[in-house]
């Protein structure tokens, strides 16, 4: 039964190839470990057995390192920077220890360090050369006279000799008597610059070399040359072969001082002294271009810059043109490890051998780069002439084929074993760049090319092909069509091998049949180029990617376009199917890259890791892996985690839901301890706020705080940013003022000030905790309003039935004036005296009109109301008072006065229901 198909939904970057060297100095430590680049801002230490950068060492001040130095013993790194400063360093652990300045008015060119790792030379742009003792910390030496750019500074290996050998813009080589600070000589023989000097292991012998293509023998006794060699090339770097060892296998055959140059040829010559013969020329690999006799060699990508002794491991290491360090055995001068320091634009990548085990890489040159993804080792392959444009590879992974703007198209294979390439088949035929080349899925049978003569090719490959020590196979195109009105971006084959599609500049993609190359149709839509066509490997559908910023899914039976996807923010150079042809992998000239998922239109992932345009995308053949390279010159090897993420999501699933368990058990058995610590642990505000609220409903009061105070002080840390979570709900803040209460009483300021975070977290607390002060003094003076209003309604609404004082609170309230006055007479009873007083008559007094009306009237309806008579005496006040009739008391006329009185009568039929006589209550009150 087939497995349920997974999405993907995420990539992690699993390796990278990055730049680390774009020019300059190159040093190798003495253990003949780490290589030292430069690259602009960073110097990066490369581990030569693995490939890897180890260490890089950048500069603060952002300024490009012009000079760097390491010391004899390995422990001591100097740079020197266009900010004029020089900065020693701990480079293992990419520490500066010190930094000065460097006292030169111009940028350092050049530096050196003796053999006893204590001076320091320095040569700088305006003629002069500094020496500094490193260990003491000060400058020894100020040495004028040299004209121009002091390039190159050398100690004598004799260090007791104390003698410092220099080079500038005049094409001479100086010699420095560093005990009187005096030039003891001027050698001259070159008429160019001098390049780099190597000297004898007994220090009488000195080869100097320049790019006036001559080498010259000195003798550092009498001070004058030997012997002047002619290498008929601009020489770069010489080294002097050890004696006493065999190097017959590189044509030493007397015994006598040899040496060996590198120079624009790039080519390594040994050469002997004693007769000037070159005794050796290194061949190079089949198929690689060098420099023509008497043709401007300046710059040429074969041409070497440094030349490196390495006489640990019997070996040297070369620096060409083109940023590649190559390390060489010195007795047979083989190749045996290849770094690409700099690969500049990436134009397209693909995975390659069994199991996916390395990439292969075309880059803005005419090179072809191998990389092995175990080690970053590379093998450099030379066949084509012009930058290498597109790449593709068969079925099995061993076979693979490029195309240039060379105008011709080669067929590469690899070695399982040993893992060399090498060039088996050369096909030539198109009038101009062959942009874009695809193999036939099937079987290795043919392959399209699509150029920028408008024409499509299918090229048929020979049975067999030729061996590695055979001259390539000549390819000849089957067919040639007219396939568009512009160039061929991109061609594509079936996966039945039985289709093809092409993409091309005048927007259109267009589907043909093979082998004959008939027209099936046209799919019209994009609103720019189109930069990318791939078939489907489920469906029969076809995808096209284009720089409008869309993608577009076609049907191959109606030519009509199914789904757009759109994204990306411009051009969408390179799309591969993925997950069995239900997702898409996008990239663009934005630098991202995107994941879709074709069912649901949706962009599940996007992928940001370079800086510049996306030209290369390919997936392994299990799918679990994925390459991008890129314009920044990155290459970038992706793995898909998704299955990880899921099973890691999972796990953190089953963990809290066992410690929401074991947190629920906890507080059940009330150790709140553990619990507000386990709460904490979760990193969860809401849980830790249910422990706080079920530690403040715990029946001990002192709970809180004894939980609170035995917490350790990260948990405290954490307990107080949950807080300032919690202070912003006004439903919460009551439980964090609480925690927040426990924390200040008794922590001390500066105790609360080493939380991580806290002056933070207690400036947030401020705003909101006097927002929360605010809404408390308004509830507050609302209560109290109310409550004024129950003791006003409590009293309105009471009677005299089995008493007064049973039925009402006349408890006065603290802090507040009495407001109501009760007056328990009864109307019609006894006062004070014992003398009866009349029963008032209630008459209505809104309306002074009324008073003389019928009484009876008046009297039917105050038995269902007070009547009440709006006053508006002295400051404001309502006068609400009731009204009698003639026989009024002098003690209710004495009342009117004191102040405003409200009177309250029992209805007529509750008087009637009584068992006994009840007179109204009079009840005076003052609104203030």
């Amino acid at each position: 039964m087939a497995s349920t198909l997974q999405f993907k939904t995420n990539f992690a970057v699993s390796s990278k190839i990055e730049p680390f060297y774009k020019g300059g100095k190159v040093q190798i430590s003495k253990d003949e470990k780490h290589i030292f680049c430069t690259c602009g801002t960073r110097i990066n230490v490369l581990d030569i057995a693995t490939g890897k950068i180890i260490h890089s060492i950048e500069q603060d001040d952002q300024e490009d390192i012009t000079s760097f130095s390491l010391s004899s013993d390995d422990e001591i790194l100097v740079t020197a920077s266009r900010a004029l400063l020089l900065k020693q360093w701990d480079w293992r652990k990419g520490q500066c220890t010190r930094s000065w300045r460097a006292i030169h008015n111009v940028p350092v060119a050049s530096m050196a360090f003796d053999c006893t790792s204590t001076l320091l030379a320095t040569g700088g742009c305006d003629g002069t050369i500094k020496l500094w003792d490193v260990l003491k910390q000060y400058c020894t030496h100020n040495l004028k006279g040299s004209s121009g750019v002091v390039h190159l500074v050398e100690f004598h290996p004799d260090i007791s000799l104390l003698q410092l050998f220099s080079s500038s813009a005049d094409c001479t080589i100086r010699i420095w008597n560093l005990r009187t600070s005096k030039c003891l000589c001027v050698l001259e023989s070159h008429f160019s610059a001098v390049t780099s000097l190597a000297f004898s292991p007994d220090g009488n012998t000195l080869v100097s070399s320049g790019r006036d293509k001559i080498c010259t023998v000195w003798d550092l006794e009498k001070k004058k040359p030997k012997r002047t060699v002619p290498v008929y090339e601009a020489v770069e770097g010489v080294i002097l072969l050890p004696e006493g060892e065999d190097y017959s296998d590189i044509g030493v055959k007397n015994e006598g001082l040899h040496f060996i140059t590198a120079g624009s040829k790039g080519v390594l010559r040994v050469w002997e002294a004693s007769s000037s013969q070159c005794v050796f020329t290194q061949t190079l690999p089949a198929a690689t271009p060098s420099v023509q006799d008497g043709a401007e060699d300046d710059g040429h990508p074969r041409s070497l810059t440094y030349c490196l002794p390495m006489p640990v491991s019997g070996g040297l290491a070369m620096v060409t043109a083109e940023h590649n360090i190559l390390l060489y055995r010195l007795h047979a001068l083989c190749v045996q490890q290849q770094f690409v320091g700099y690969n500049d634009d990436i134009l397209d990548v693909k995975f390659l051998g069994k199991e996916d085990s390395h990439i292969v890489v075309a880059t803005n040159s005419s090179q072809l780069k191998v990389f092995e993804l175990a080690t970053s080792s590379c093998q450099i392959l030379y066949g084509h002439t012009d930058t290498i444009l597109s790449l593709d590879v068969f079925k099995k992974g061993l076979l693979f084929v490029s195309c240039a703007k060379d105008k011709t198209v080669r067929v590469w294979r690899m070695d399982p074993e040993s893992g060399t390439v090498h060039c088996v088949a050369q096909g030539t035929g198109h009038s101009d760049a062959v942009g874009s080349v695809c193999c036939s899925r099937l079987k290795k049978a043919f392959l399209v090319s699509g150029s920028q003569d408008c024409t499509l090719k299918l090229w048929e490959l020979p049975e067999p092909l030729p061996s590695a020590d055979s001259e390539p196979a000549r390819l000849t195109a089957q067919v040639t069509e007219k396939a568009h009105d512009k160039d061929v971006n991109s061609v594509c084959i079936s996966p039945n091998d039985k289709l093809m599609a092409s993409g091309s500049q005048d927007r259109t993609a267009k589907l043909w049949s093979l082998p004959d190359f008939s027209l099936l149709g046209v799919f019209r839509g994009h609103r720019r180029g189109v930069w990318c066509v791939q078939f489907s490997p489920m469906d029969q559908v076809l995808a096209s990617s284009s720089a409008d910023g869309t993608v577009k899914l076609w049907g191959l039976q109606d030519f009509s376009c199914l789904k757009t996807f759109e994204g990306h923010d411009a051009s969408v150079l390179k799309m591969i199917f993925t997950s069995r042809g239900t997702q898409i992998l996008t990239g663009g000239s934005d630098g991202l890259v995107k994941l879709w998922t074709i069912k649901t239109n949706e962009c599940v992932k996007t992928l940001d890791a370079h800086q510049d345009k996306v030209w290369g995308l390919h997936t392994s053949s299990k799918d679990c892996l994925m390459v991008t390279g890129s314009a920044d010159s990155n290459i970038i090897v992706w793995k898909d985690v998704t299955e990880e993420e899921l099973a890691e999501e999972q796990a953190k699933e089953e963990d809290q839901i066992i410690k929401k368990q074991a947190l629920s058990n906890l507080l059940h058995e009330k150790k709140y301890l553990k619990a507000l610590g386990l709460a904490i642990s979760l990193d969860q505000p809401h849980t830790v706020l249910q422990v706080i609220k079920a530690i403040q409903q715990s029946e001990e009061s002192q709970q809180l705080k004894k939980t609170v105070l035995k917490l350790r002080q990260d948990q405290k840390e954490s307990l107080l940013r949950f807080c300032a979570v919690w202070n912003t709900n006004a439903r919460n803040c009551l439980h964090a003022q609480a925690v927040i209460q426990v924390l200040l009483t008794h922590l001390s300021p500066e105790e609360l000030l080493t939380f991580q975070g806290a002056r933070a977290h207690l400036e947030g607390l401020i705003p909101y905790t006097e927002r929360h002060m605010q809404r408390i003094g308004r509830l507050l003076q609302a209560s109290m309003f109310l409550d004024y209003m129950w003791q006003k309604m409590r009293l309105t609404g009471g009677t005299v039935r089995g008493g007064l004082d049973e039925e009402m609170d006349t408890t006065p309230i603290p802090g507040y004036e009495p407001v109501f006055m009760i007056d328990k007479t009864p109307s019609g009873g006894e006062d004070k005296d014992g003398r009866a007083s009349p029963e008032p008559e209630e008459e209505e007094q809104e309306d002074p009109e009324h008073h003389g009306e019928d009484i009876e009237e008046e009297e039917e309806g105050a038995s269902k109301k007070a009547a009440l008579r709006t006053h508006n005496g002295v400051n404001g006040r309502n006068d609400a008072r009731p009204t009698g009739g003639e026989g009024s008391s002098e003690e209710e006329d004495s009342d009117e006065e004191e102040g405003p009185r409200v009177t309250v009568s029992e209805p007529a039929e509750s008087k009637s229901a009584a068992s006994a006589p009840e007179e109204p209550v009079y009840i005076q009150t003052e609104v203030r």
